[in-house]
């Protein structure tokens, strides 16, 4: 047993001193190793590649071994649109401060500026990326961070554009600060779990600011999705956290802020809807929390479609919504509770801040225009205010226990 231990130790005291005699291999137009690709293929573990600038016309760059690769001043690596650029499938592999362009386009391969495969524990920050097909893509990678990046698409068309940050049954991951602006999907995931999204822009993009499928644990906190082709869609997906996020200026006839889809058990908490089409839409999810989120200035504020139970809405905001609440059925099993409603008319005499009249946020003309939608037209018209008035009273065609039965005077 002794004399295994002493083996063990002496082994030990060996990985270290090699790894204490790690080099630095200098990358430069005007030096002995003149591009990534030899300076690879030199390196040995643990080593770090600097990267001086210039440009370097390279792609099909594999790293297969764990090195730390850093740029100087963000040297450009021009792929000349002949495909993938970076490839890595070495664990412990850092990736920094290079400018990644001119990404291959192919309608059989996903081709990346840099692609993680099957690797364990890599980091790829402060990158620019312009002119690519898909950004960073994630295959089967776990424990990794990819953070501060900059990503910046020329996307057109959905068929030929990939997404900015692709994470594919990759799990614990971190992506925060980064910004990603013109690609079909800014942040996609599917099969991944307990990853955390933070602090990302996402704007502009063709489809979905987010958009993810069959990920679970996972967190979104304090990003910002604006102006994107149909929002972000959330589906199929159970133990979710939603945390201070915004949304807005989502708009079109097929937008929303947010859609969720076969959403389970989870928390929508502290985020800001303004001004999109839809703020959120809602299908076949249950047992969700919505508390302290402030939907401003949309058209509609949430539609609920079917098959929606045990959903709770609490202390929020709903602020000059054309439709705070849209349902398209007459039963609800959800309960709204002490929110504020800036279209609330009713009174508080005892001066307690609760409402002493319940509120009734479904509108009949909401009913009437999700089967209708041209009566849209009408929105602002004595008769639907007379035929509002008159559901309010009498329900018939809206849910009759779809109350906040504690209105808020003042607004959160």
């Amino acid at each position: 047993m002794k004399h295994y231990r002493i083996h063990y130790i002496l082994l030990a005291l060996t990985i270290l001193s090699v790894r204490g005699y790690s080099q630095n291999l200098q990358v430069c137009n005007g030096c002995h190793i003149s591009s990534i690709k030899q300076a690879i293929a030199m390196a040995n573990d643990h080593d770090s590649i600097l990267v001086k600038q210039g440009t370097y016309k390279e792609y099909g760059i594999l790293v297969d071994k764990p090195v730390t690769i850093v740029g100087e001043n963000y040297p450009i690596i021009d792929g000349e649109l002949k495909g993938e650029i970076i490839t890595v499938v070495s664990d412990s592999v850092t990736v920094e401060g290079l400018h990644i362009m001119n990404v291959g386009t192919s309608y059989t391969e996903d081709y990346a500026a840099i692609r993680i495969k099957k690797s364990k524990h890599f980091v790829v920050e402060n990158m620019v990326l312009e002119n690519l097909f898909f950004g960073i893509y994630l295959e089967k990678s776990n424990f990794g961070k990819i953070a501060h990046n900059k990503i910046i698409g020329d996307a057109i068309q959905e068929y030929n554009s990939g997404n900015g940050i692709q994470l594919w049954y990759s799990n614990y991951v971190d992506v925060e600060h980064n910004y990603i602006k013109q690609v079909r999907d800014g942040i996609y995931l599917e099969f991944s779990d307990h990853c955390k999204i933070k602090n990302n822009v996402s704007e502009a993009n063709l489809r979905y600011g987010l958009h993810f499928m069959f990920s679970n644990h996972d967190l979104y906190e304090d990003n910002t999705f604006r102006n994107n082709g149909a929002g972000v869609a959330v589906m199929f997906s159970k133990h979710i956290k939603m945390f201070n996020n915004s949304f807005k200026e989502n708009w079109g006839t097929a937008s929303y802020g947010m859609l969720l889809k076969e959403i389970n058990d989870s928390e929508i908490i502290g985020n800001s809807f303004e001004e999109n089409t839809t703020g959120i839409h809602i299908e076949g999810s249950n047992r969700i929390r919505y508390r302290n989120n402030d939907f401003v200035k949309n058209g509609w504020a949430i539609k609920v479609r079917g098959a929606c139970y045990d959903n709770q809405f609490l202390e929020n905001n709903f602020l000059y919504n054309s439709f705070d609440i849209s349902y398209n059925s007459n039963v609800n099993d959800n309960r709204f509770d002490r929110n504020y409603w800036s279209n609330y008319t009713g009174y508080d005499l005892n001066k307690d801040g609760i409402g002493d009249v319940p509120h009734r946020p479904v509108k009949l003309f909401s009913y009437v225009v999700n089967r209708t939608p041209e009566t849209i037209i009408l929105l602002r018209s004595l008769f639907i205010d007379i035929i509002d008035f008159s559901e309010k009273v009498s329900p018939v065609f809206t849910p009759d226990n779809l109350l906040d039965n504690n209105p808020l005077i003042k607004r959160l």
